[in-house]
This record gives C-alpha cells, structure tokens and sequence, in this order.
C-alpha cells in the first residue's frame, strides 16, 4: 500500500487514463456501426475519408492496449514497486491521443483538436514524472 501513495500522482493519472481509454474502446465496440456512420461523415472530405473503418480499429486497439497497460502499470508499481509498464501506458496514452488530434486537424474540427489536447496534458505529465 505504501507504494501506491508514494506513486499516488502517478496511480491517478493512470485511472485517468484506464477510464478514458477503456471507456472509449467499450464505446466503439457497443456501437461500432454508429461510430463508423458519424466518423464517414466527419471525415467526408478529407483524404481519409476511405479507411475510416480500418483507422478506428487500429484506434480501437490501441486505446485497449493503452488502458491494459495503464492498469498492468498500477498494479506492478503497487506489487513490484517499478513502473515500466506504467511508462509504456503512459506512452501509448500519448501516442493515441496524438493520432486522434491528428484526425481531428485533418477533419478541421479545432474544438475536437482542442479537447484531445486537453487529455494530452496529464498523459504527457504523467510520462515526465515516470522518467525520474
């Protein structure tokens, strides 16, 4: 228990991210075919309007494995006391975002871009504390 109060900034940045990802990647699997519908449509005239599909599924999992890490991450800083997993959540958290704000500026959807931008802060945050 010890470890997850001296990591306590780190293990709730991490349960930010668990329920963000794994919330979202829930939400793409109940209605697949309603965010397949809305995202065509957002993307209609960009060059990705073609592989929406194939672009959500690679989000889809991405956000799934971001958010297992997050809690592998939670769970071997609790356990073992490091906090490599919890990098690579933290990382690929990161690494989600930065492709969705890039649909996001490719759509020219700057209230989106600007909301992803808002959930980059504590990911990129929570990268700079594992670091050290």
């Amino acid at each position: 228990m010890e470890s997850l109060f001296a990591n306590a900034t780190e293990v709730l940045i991490l349960l930010f991210l668990i329920i963000t990802f794994l919330q979202s990647g829930y939400d793409k699997m109940a209605d697949w075919k309603g965010n397949v519908s809305w995202l065509t449509g957002h993307f209609a005239e960009t060059p990705l309007k073609n592989m929406v599909p194939a672009l959500l599924g690679v989000i889809l999992v991405t956000e799934l494995i971001a958010g297992i890490l997050c809690i592998a991450g939670i769970y071997q800083l609790y356990c073992q006391g490091t906090s490599l997993l919890a990098m690579y959540g933290a990382i690929l958290s990161c690494v989600v975002l930065l492709m969705l704000l890039f649909g996001q500026r490719v759509a020219k959807d700057y209230d989106g871009a600007r909301t992803i931008a808002i959930y980059f802060i504590p990911a990129i945050f929570l990268v700079f504390l594992l670091q050290g």
